[in-house]
C-alpha cells in the first residue's frame, strides 16, 4: 500500500472514533457485566458514581462506581449499595434561622356551669 493511503486511513479511523464518541457518549461506557456482591471497603473508597439505566444504548441496569480511575459495575439491587446511595443522595435539611421563636403556652380554663 501507498504510505499516503495508510496515513489517510489512519486519520479517518481516528476521526470516526472521535465523532462516534461525541454523538453517542454513553455507548462506549456501558456496563456489560455487573457484580452481585461488593465488599464494604470498596464503597468507602468510591470517588463518584453514575446510575446506568436499561434504556437507550445500554441494556443493563447498573451502578457504576469510580475508584482511583477504575470503573466497577454493580447491581443496583444490592442492599448495601441501595443504602449507600440513599445516604449519598440525602438532601441536607434547611437550617432554621438563628432566633428561636418563643412558644406561647395556652392555658385553657375550666368554665364553671351555674344553674
Amino acid at each position: 500500500m501507498d504510505v499516503n493511503l495508510v496515513t489517510v486511513l489512519a486519520v479517518l479511523a481516528v476521526a470516526v472514533s472521535q465523532t462516534s464518541e461525541t454523538l453517542f457518549p454513553g455507548a462506549f461506557n456501558c456496563c456489560t457485566k455487573i457484580s452481585d456482591e461488593i465488599p464494604k471497603g470498596i464503597l468507602r473508597r468510591v470517588e463518584r458514581f453514575e446510575i446506568q439505566k436499561a434504556d437507550g444504548l445500554c441494556h443493563l441496569e447498573a451502578v457504576i462506581l469510580y475508584i482511583e480511575g477504575r470503573k466497577f459495575c454493580v447491581s443496583p439491587r444490592i442492599r448495601k449499595v441501595k443504602k449507600w446511595m440513599k445516604n449519598k443522595h440525602r438532601i441536607p435539611r434547611k437550617k432554621p434561622h438563628g432566633r428561636k421563636q418563643r412558644r406561647i403556652r395556652i392555658i385553657k380554663r375550666k368554665e364553671t356551669v351555674t344553674g
